[in-house]
């Protein structure tokens, strides 16, 4: 009797589908329903497995300081129901293997979207002469460049005797300038590849002369300061992309700037003494804000990228026009009628960028100007030239960028001259929006 009531306590602990596991119908069900789970959860353990990969190398790459915002890893859908096939009951007859999830973003296409918009970013922040923007409909911009000139030069006006005593006049003559330029620019792209811009400057120009031998005496100063404002010379530029950066050749971009002479040429200033017991010190009545000439300028820059650093040169001639002036003469009441031919311009410049963030970039470049000299013709005569014209003005540039928030770009620069023609130095600041 206790035999059975023990046996009857078994069966009544057994769960339901035991019980019924004597049936061989029901229990062939059961295994097939246990089959399926098994590869639906074999599934999802491989797609979290991958979606965990993919996070850890995202992950690890942010720490070698490539931002992720742009190429964010696409959402996987969501996973069946766990709760579904617990259900009781037999699977539907027409049930079969899971559907395959929509297949999620790979590692390697988020990071080629990455690095196209890492590339583009890092263009927008090279100085823009080296790579114009093509992708804006309109760019408004405005910049300062202040440039600082020191200049010292001896003059000797005499013999020397017995090898060793010098007899007449020392004179050393100093000039200080300072130049401030202010320009309004505006930039509009006609194409993804085409686009043409206007520039107007304003410059500001102070300068000091200081000579010796005032009262007849050489270790005398006289000073004298001459200051001139006006408007520049203006200019229209138009900008081609000929080829775009692709995986092997680099973006290669043409311009033709043409200047106008709206500024004050010159020519014919006429050389006044500023200081009645100083014979020495003669100064212009005022200062030019031009060349004089018309000017075109053809340029073509070269920019290739290589996340983080971006490589930039340029190479640029400039051709001045010859032009008639009635009077060259810096000397008072006296007329000297000339063509004038000043001369060309080759320049040469390149150097690196690197992009800090999505927002900031270094540059660093060095320019070169090689101008030839000048030549004068006097009617009736052959061209002579003008002795000192020619110059080499070579800087060594370290450059800034930053963009706002707000869509403002701001550049800063400062130049170290490198020559004796070269200013000694030249800081710049400019800002920008594209509209």
């Amino acid at each position: 009797m206790a035999l059975l009531v023990a046996a009857g306590c078994a069966m009544a602990t057994l769960p339901a589908g035991a019980a019924e596991a004597d049936d061989p119908g029901q229990g062939g069900e059961m295994a097939r329903l246990l089959q399926q789970l098994n590869a639906k959860l074999d599934a999802q353990e491989a797609e979290i497995a991958e979606l965990r990969a993919q996070v850890e190398e995202l992950q690890l790459a942010q720490q070698r300081g490539r931002g992720v915002a742009a190429a964010a890893p696409a959402e996987p859908q969501a996973a069946p129901s766990q709760d579904a096939p617990a259900q009781a009951g037999p699977a539907p007859a027409q049930a079969g293997p899971a559907p395959a999830p929509d297949e999620p973003v790979r590692v390697g296409q988020a990071q080629q979207q990455e690095d196209a918009a890492r590339r583009e970013q890092d263009k927008a922040l090279v100085v823009r002469e080296h790579a114009p923007l093509f992708e804006r409909k309109f760019t408004f911009e405005s910049g300062v460049a202040y440039s600082y000139y020191d200049r010292r030069q001896l003059t000797l006006s005499g013999f020397l005797a017995l090898d060793a005593i010098f007899l007449g006049t020392i004179n050393l003559d100093q000039v200080k300038a300072s130049l401030a330029t202010f320009d309004f620019s505006a930039r509009y792209g006609l194409t993804d590849r085409f686009s043409i811009e206007g520039n107007v400057p304003y410059v500001f120009r102070d300068t000091r002369f200081i000579s010796g031998g005032a009262g007849g005496a050489a270790s005398t100063l006289s000073e004298a300061r001459v200051r001139s404002k006006g408007l520049g010379d203006a200019s229209v530029a138009a900008f081609y992309q000929l080829v775009k950066e692709t995986a092997s050749v680099p973006d290669v971009v043409a311009s033709l700037r043409v200047r106008a002479p709206t500024g004050r040429d010159p020519f014919g200033l006429k050389l006044i003494q500023a200081d009645g017991e100083n014979s020495n010190l003669n100064v212009p009545e005022e200062l030019p804000t031009g060349s004089g000439m018309w000017s075109a300028t053809a340029n073509v820059s070269v920019l290739r990228t290589y996340d983080p650093v971006i490589l930039f040169g340029n190479l640029g001639y400039t051709y001045h026009r010859p032009r008639d002036f009635d009077d060259i003469s810096p000397v008072v009441d006296t007329l000297a009628p000339a063509r004038v031919a000043l001369g060309d311009i080759l320049q040469l410049s390149g150097g690196l960028a690197i992009a800090l963030n999505d927002r900031a970039a270094v540059s660093f470049s060095i320019a070169s100007a090689l101008q030839q000299a000048t030549h004068t013709r006097a009617p009736g005569q052959s061209w002579a030239r003008v002795p000192g014209s020619s110059s080499n003005s070579t800087t060594f540039n370290v450059g800034a960028s930053y963009v706002l928030p707000s869509g403002w770009t701001f550049n800063g620069q400062l130049a170290a001259g490198l020559t004796p023609d070269s200013p000694n130095f030249v800081f710049a600041l400019r800002g920008s929006r594209s509209f």
